[in-house]
């Protein structure tokens, strides 16, 4: 109105220029054009108005009634409606035509005060934290053009006296807690309302028929509620129809109504069946379709060819059919499509070359379906292109080098297929990669050196696959990492120093590869997830069954009309893998001093000693240090992790007493295979022969006297000489009993073997042995290793030969310096005992 004005001033023509200024004013005072805090005019004058007092007093009641913790309403003060924030003032009525409080944080109720405001044409008060329901009474705003109350948490219904407001352009309830039905007078109740946005809310029910012919209305969103049926075609020229994540259901219509208007269309997260109609290609100026999370199904017609003007086509999680549409749009080098997402459906076939064609295309979605044959060498082509997932498909060959030519490219995720070859040097021209998910696949070789130009990586997921050799320094520049996966590889070598230098580190998973020496003792306070967890956040009610819970969520939103902007979230627990290795030596404090771990598996490898006494590791939820060789008695500390679930201390060599008030009943088996270990089950304690036995204390109690002694001292010689020469002065004999004991369980001649080797003197710390496939014991280096025997002469004359595989087989060699020699042997949950000779060994 106001740019009208100035245009329709500037058309006059006065032959005295000095009058000009006083023209001005005459027709200020005889239009009355509306003052925004200040009349813009063009001989630079401003105008106060001074506020009708009944308004200002209506304003100072609803004032009261809020919090507001910015204090921005402070200017409310004096007449002068200039100084009041939001407001705008008509100069000739002195009265409040609007009302804009947006984004300023605000709390409490609505208060009907605001109703007294009756020349109202605008009342925006979104994007705050006002509560209760609408205020029947604003059905008095007769002028009101434009309503938004959005983005609050209003509740209740929304008032029939509404339903008066028939100069309403523009209303907008959306991102509330309004429920009720949708009012069936919504459609009919303005002839010139052309904007209804009531999203994010509880409406239930269908959508009024009114609203499908309100000849005005071209904007609808009613997404994120409770609406049910089926949708009927509207009668109206739309231009933005969102009815995204209800539970409608039926065929989808034509919209031939709006064949030539609608821009934007989205039926996202509904119940709709059938295949997709050819006739919405007619859409002649659609940019934007999400028809994603249906039930639609059958092919896709060669006929259904969108114009150059589609930006964003999503049909992902559907069960759509058939090749892969071997043409988008009319004319695909023209074509300005930014997204295509037919990720989630049954699609077969090979990823058609025409697709490389969409010049413009900067996200491609085609995984979960079942696309074969290899990634299309022309995929370089798409020089626009910022992310690309084809994951969990059969694709084959290997990652084609010509993808370098998406030099823009941020996310890489082919994880999940067939695919081969080598990690191509090259790939270090991908420099703005963030993204990097190659797991499940058959890809070997090592780690190339020319990573280190992937400076920007914060997700690398290489797990699955038979990449091999040591963790290069290579990796070190990824100084913006996150999650590190390399498990069920074949990487060997020891941990380098830097591994937990990172600073954004969440998530560190090496498990089920070959790495062996001590765990680093780096410096563990850098990264910030691993010390500052949130303790509140997400604690599960269920037990963490699997560790290894990784998803990366991709968003993109159209950002202009040639621009998407992408965001990811990784829903990833913050923890540690380093099971299934070779890891030797003691488990390191600083590891259990990490507030924000999640988790922490060692399980699985051959650490010692104790556990660490300072366990402040309050975020804990799971913690598995089963099949090591620990010793020492249990922290009393583990059992006050308030958030722990999981617990797995088994087949390890713990002693002393868990008492049953500590509250490790609720971890059934976690102290399994430790047979110096008594768990009380019940008040009871634990019985006295279960105890540890103290040394020179074992016959303290005894009353017999010397004669007693003398008779059983040689009664006990006799007997186990006796068995001595039955059992293994013959070999038939002895080789017999390993041989058909032992060797049931797969360890028998690596055993035997083991057993001779320790007949000599053994000398230094460690003895490695390792089994080849025909079990018999050779040099550490061998090759085709299986089971890994270990011998440790270094404690207290303790002596032990264990073998691990991942069949969760353990068997383990145990010498106390005594007479009673003894073989445990845990395949799974329960052992077997073997009587074996003396060892001889100095």
């Amino acid at each position: 109105m106001e740019e009208r004005w100035v245009l329709s001033f500037q058309a006059r023509r006065s032959p005295n220029l000095q009058l000009v200024p006083l023209l001005l004013l005459l027709l200020l005072d005889f239009t009355h054009p509306p003052c925004v805090n200040a009349v813009p005019v063009s001989n630079g004058f401003e105008f106060d108005v001074n506020l009708e007092m009944e308004d200002r007093a209506s304003l100072l009641l609803f004032k009261s009634q809020l919090q507001d913790p910015t204090q921005i309403l402070s200017s409310w003060a004096g007449s002068k409606c200039t100084n009041w924030t939001g407001l705008t003032c008509s100069n000739r009525t002195r009265r409040v035509t609007s009302l804009n409080l947006t984004g300023l944080n605000l709390t409490g109720q609505v208060h009907p005060s605001l109703c007294k405001l009756s020349l109202l044409e605008s009342l925006i008060l979104s994007h705050n934290n006002l509560g209760g329901s609408i205020p029947p009474c604003f059905g008095v705003f007769g002028s009101l053009r434009i309503l938004d109350l959005s983005h609050n948490m209003l509740t209740g219904v929304v008032p029939d006296t509404l339903m008066k407001l028939n100069n309403l352009v523009e209303v907008n309830l959306s991102h509330n807690m309004i429920g009720g039905v949708i009012p069936s007078w919504m459609g009919n109740f303005s002839m010139k309302l052309e904007k209804v946005d009531l999203g994010f809310n509880s409406f239930r029910g269908g959508i009024p028929r009114s609203l499908l012919y309100l000849r005005s209305l071209e904007y609808l969103d009613l997404s994120h509620n409770c609406l049910l049926g089926n949708i009927r075609e509207f009668r109206q020229s739309l231009v933005y129809l969102n009815l995204d994540s209800n539970w409608l259901s039926g065929t989808l219509p034509c919209f031939l109504s709006s064949a030539e208007s609608l821009s934007f269309l989205s039926l996202a997260n509904n119940s709709f069946l059938g295949g997709i109609p050819t006739c919405i290609s007619s859409l002649g100026g659609l940019r934007h379709l999400n028809l994603s999370h249906n039930g639609l199904k059958y092919e896709i017609s060669p006929r259904l060819l969108f114009s150059e003007r589609l930006l964003v086509m999503d049909l992902s999680f559907n069960e759509l059919s058939g090749n892969l549409p071997s043409k988008i749009a009319e004319s695909s080098d023209k074509s300005g499509l930014l997204l295509l997402d037919l990720s989630h459906n049954q699609f077969s076939g090979d990823i058609s070359v025409k697709i490389t064609e969409l010049k413009s295309l900067q996200a491609l979605f085609l995984s979960h379906n079942h696309l074969t044959g290899e990634i299309p060498e022309r995929i370089g082509n798409l020089t626009y292109l910022q992310v690309i997932d084809l994951s969990y498909n059969l694709l084959s060959g290997s990652i084609p080098l010509n993808i370098v030519g998406c030099f823009q490219l941020l996310a890489l995720i082919v994880n999940n297929n067939n695919l081969s070859g080598e990690i191509q040097p090259e790939l270090d021209a991908l420099d703005s990669l963030k993204i990097l998910d190659i797991s499940n696949n058959e890809i070997s070789g090592e780690i190339p050196l020319t990573l280190a130009g992937c400076k920007s990586l914060e997700v690398v997921d290489l797990s699955s696959n038979n990449l091999s050799g040591n963790l290069n320094d290579a990796m070190t520049k990824w100084s913006n990492l996150r999650f590190l996966s390399l498990s069920q590889n074949k990487f060997s070598g020891t941990l380098p120093s830097w591994l937990f230098m990172f600073e954004g580190i969440q998530n560190v998973d090496l498990s089920g590869n070959r790495f062996s020496g001590d765990i680093p003792d780096g410096n563990f306070n850098i990264s910030m997830k691993f010390n500052n967890g949130d303790i509140g956040r997400n604690t599960p009610s269920e037990p963490l069954v699997a560790f290894r819970e990784f998803e990366i969520k991709l968003s993109a939103v159209v950002a202009g009309r040639n621009a998407l902007s992408f965001a990811y979230n990784i829903t990833s627990r913050v923890g540690i893998d380093l099971s299934d290795n070779l890891l030797h030596g003691k488990i390191l404090a600083g590891l259990f001093g990490l507030h924000g771990v999640e988790y922490l598996n060692l399980s699985f490898n051959f650490l010692d000693g104790r556990i660490p006494e300072n366990l402040e590791m309050r975020s804990l939820r799971a913690l598995d240090l089963s099949h090591n060789s620990l010793s020492g008695e249990i922290p009393e500390n583990i059992s006050s992790l308030g958030n722990l679930t999981l617990l797995n201390l088994s087949y390890n060599c713990f002693t002393g007493i868990v008492p049953r008030e500590r509250g490790y009943w609720k971890f059934p088996g976690a102290f399994a295979g430790n047979p110096d270990l008594c768990v009380e089950s019940s008040g009871d304690g634990c019985p006295l022969k279960a105890r540890p036995a103290v040394p020179g204390k074992a016959f303290e109690d005894e009353t017999e006297g010397p004669i007693s002694n003398w008779v059983f001292c040689v009664s006990l010689f006799v007997s186990f000489y006796s068995g001595f020469v039955a059992l293994f002065c013959s070999s038939r004999t002895r080789n017999y009993i390993l041989q058909t004991k032992v060797y049931l369980l797969g360890f028998g001649t690596c055993l035997v073997s083991a057993y001779e080797e320790l007949q000599e003197p053994v000398e230094g710390s460690y003895l490695d042995f390792h089994c080849n496939r025909r079990g018999v014991a050779d040099s550490p280096n061998g090759d085709n290793t299986k089971e890994d025997v270990h011998a440790d002469d270094g404690r207290d004359n303790l002596m032990m030969v264990s073998a691990d595989t991942r069949r969760n087989q353990r068997l383990v060699v145990h010498d106390d310096g005594r007479s009673n020699q003894h073989v445990v042997i845990a395949p799974g949950d329960h052992s077997g005992m073997v009587v074996l000779a003396p060892f001889q060994y100095t």
